[in-house]
């Protein structure tokens, strides 16, 4: 085989929280050939999701953890829980963050007084988080077309570490989707809620615009 026709190998993706955001990510991964874990508190409710899908199944929570890739997609006020759970087991894995706190909550409120990236941070100290999939709606992942002049839903992510952030931008893409890369974990600010770029749902150059960023992925 030639460097030309070499191809990435794919980790194996754990979803906790597969609900409308984390099953259509866990589900659009599937598609694009990852090995993709979906799990809730309540798996037996996600065999429909998985149906049809070859490399997908549903799981328990401790499945998906055992994971190379988590996407944390659970309700947020259940972060602290989950972080006390999995914080050791999560040490130098990448976590995709698509969490976000109620903005009138306690953890809301801790996530707009030193940014929702670092609060999330904070529960998985030793993990290579990325925020991303936290500023797009569901609907908007399954139907990608129609997102300004090119026709893609632009996906900003942010975070500290160079390989994660690469492995992250390259989930993005194969859901179909462009990464906006705004730069640190501490630039998420700019699609927290109430930021530029929280639920923008448009094309990459009109999300970079929004939130004022350059950097292309």
């Amino acid at each position: 085989m030639t460097d030309g026709q070499r191809t990435e190998r794919r980790p194996s993706i754990g979803v906790i929280g597969a609900g409308w955001l984390g099953g259509t990510v866990g589900r659009a991964l599937a598609r694009a050939g990852y090995e993709v874990v979906l799990s809730t508190r309540h798996p037996e409710r996600l065999k429909r999701d998985v149906a049809g899908l070859a490399t997908a199944r549903a799981g328990s929570v401790d499945e998906a953890a055992a994971c190379e890739v988590i996407v944390m997609a659970t309700p947020y006020d259940a972060m602290p829980d989950y972080g006390a759970r999995f914080a050791e087991h999560f040490a130098g894995k990448v976590v995709i963050d698509a969490t976000n706190p109620s903005g009138s909550s306690r953890l809301g409120i801790e996530g707009a007084r030193i940014g929702v990236g670092a609060l999330s941070q904070g529960y998985f100290p030793a993990a290579k988080l990325v925020r991303c999939f936290c500023a797009v709606d569901a609907t908007c992942i399954e139907d990608t077309h129609g997102y300004g002049e090119s026709a893609t839903l632009g996906v900003p992510l942010a975070g500290d570490d160079a390989e994660a952030m690469a492995l992250a931008a390259r989930l993005v893409r194969d859901t179909g989707c462009d990464p906006v890369v705004t730069g640190g974990l501490e630039t998420a600010r700019l699609f927290q809620r109430g930021a530029p770029g929280f639920r923008a749902n448009t094309d990459a150059d009109r999300l970079r615009s929004l939130m004022g960023v350059t950097q292309s992925a």
